[in-house]
């Protein structure tokens, strides 16, 4: 019997059977074995081949592909820009061009840094100059510049472009963070994304009246400026003015978009102290400030006043007990016996509570890293000076009964009834109240016209310098 397939050849070459020529068994089955494995391929019963798989081209190294990799912060013209930024704003983008299908909304946003003088900023520090022959450059690195410009600009209107490792110390304010890079991403496919960009400048009342007073000055109409302190005329006195709109523009964008409603003022420039509740100044009071001295000068912060501290004593930090007290017991034989004031071994020194005490009847705790606080003080005769620069940084308040009063939400009569025993004690507040200790040498007046005060810790130049690329050290 004829194992299956055998006969498979010599049928399918037309030979009948018997003409087959005589083979051997091993020969047969091999015949037969290669005759089957053929018939089962040609069934279609194989292992298909793998389809070819088609890879993409590596892309070329290219401005994008190296910002992605981190290999070196893009140039352009020669002009380093900040590779960080811009590596987090791409990286939304999955590191492709963003710029070539929106022209647009590209010109729209350009536009909007070209006018960024506006808000009292120089548009070349974001590159306005490049912007301005942006069709010079290749694709790419066209896309890259249009990006670092609308990003640093955002950047500039949303936490101020002066960053705060170029600030004073003192300088200690600082705007909510806000990611840029989200924002640009989040408005690209607006029809009018410029408008988006813009709202991240700070919407205050301060703010929209310094822009206005900036607009009119460059017209040339003094309308909505006030006199204030510092009056003058002619260019010089035109250009100074300009300058401080633009300054305290800067400042105000170190500050949160949305003040606390209910909060405690302190502009050291005005030497005035206002307190807010819902949002309308409800309580102001005139204040001492620290004194010109690098060293004795107010600080700008922000915190919250979280209690009252009655009949305080004063803890003397030892830079003053160096400076002021030491020398005048040196002096004035007992001087310290006469103020109550007791040297400590660590170099400080206390004074005990009382109404002549330096602290006087109420000190209002708020802590912060400087060491200011808001207090009482039996120098009352202080306040009917024009220049209330006399403290050692602290803000000595006029009325501060009044003001705990408010803080308190208890009645005067109350915090008087607290007073008498002349025990130290401490009151929480029945919520923390934020307090800001601001440098601003202009700001609007209750009429909506902006009002101008001495510049007496000669803080405005080094800002001005820094709003000018061309001045930035």
């Amino acid at each position: 019997m004829r194992a299956p397939g055998f006969g498979l050849d010599s049928e399918r070459e037309g030979l009948p059977a018997a003409a087959e020529a005589p083979v051997s068994r091993r020969s047969a089955m091999a015949s037969g074995a290669f005759a089957l494995a053929s018939a089962w391929t040609l069934a279609g019963c194989a292992t298909p081949a793998p389809e070819p798989v088609h890879l993409p081209k590596p892309r070329p190294e290219d401005e994008l592909t190296r910002l992605r990799d981190g290999t070196g912060d893009p140039m352009v013209a020669g002009e380093r820009l900040d590779g960080a930024l811009l590596r987090r704003f791409y990286a939304r983008r999955g590191f492709e061009p963003v710029w070539t299908t929106r022209p647009a909304q590209a010109e729209e946003l350009v536009d909007a840094v070209l006018h960024a003088g506006d808000h009292g900023l120089d548009p070349e520090l974001f590159q306005a100059s490049l912007l301005r022959r942006r069709e010079t450059f290749p694709p790419l690195r066209r896309d890259l510049l249009l990006s670092h410009a609308i990003l640093a600009y955002a950047d500039a209107l949303a936490h101020g472009a002066v960053p705060p490792d170029r600030r004073r110390d003192s300088e200690a304010l600082s705007a909510d963070r806000v990611d840029v890079a989200a924002v640009l991403d989040a408005i690209l496919d607006r029809p009018a994304p410029a408008g988006a960009l813009e709202s991240l400048a700070p919407p205050t009342r301060d703010y929209l009246a310094l822009r206005l007073a900036l607009a009119r000055a460059r017209a040339g109409d003094g309308g909505g400026v006030g006199g204030g302190v510092g009056g003058g005329r002619g260019r010089a006195a035109m250009a100074d003015r300009l300058r401080t709109i633009e300054v305290n523009l800067e400042r105000q964008r170190w500050l949160p978009r949305r003040l606390p409603a209910d909060r405690v003022w302190v502009n050291v420039p005005d030497q005035r102290l206002a307190f807010f509740r819902d949002d309308a100044p409800v309580f102001t009071t005139r204040v001492v400030v620290g004194d010109v001295v690098e060293r004795k000068q107010s600080p700008e912060f922000r915190t919250k006043i979280e209690s009252s501290l009655l009949n305080p004593p004063w803890v003397i930090p030892r830079d003053i007990v160096e400076a002021d007290i030491l020398p005048r017991a040196a002096r004035e034989p007992g001087f310290l016996a006469r103020h109550n004031i007791t040297l400590l071994p660590n170099g400080e020194a206390e004074q005990a509570p009382g109404p002549e005490s330096g602290l006087g009847l109420v000190m209002f705790e708020m802590p912060n890293r400087f060491d200011v606080y808001l207090h009482d003080t039996p120098d009352k005769a202080a306040f009917g000076r024009e220049n209330r620069r006399l403290s050692n940084g602290c803000i000595r308040v006029e009325k501060p009964l009044e003001l705990a009063s408010l803080l308190m939400e208890k009645p005067l009569g109350a915090i008087h009834e607290a007073l008498a025993p002349g025990a130290t004690t401490r009151k929480p507040l029945p919520e923390p109240v934020p307090v800001f200790v601001v440098y601003q040498t202009a700001f609007a007046g209750p009429d909506g016209a902006v009002q101008f005060r001495p510049d007496f810790y000669d803080r405005d130049a080094g800002i001005a310098r820094e709003l000018q690329r061309h001045q930035r050290a």
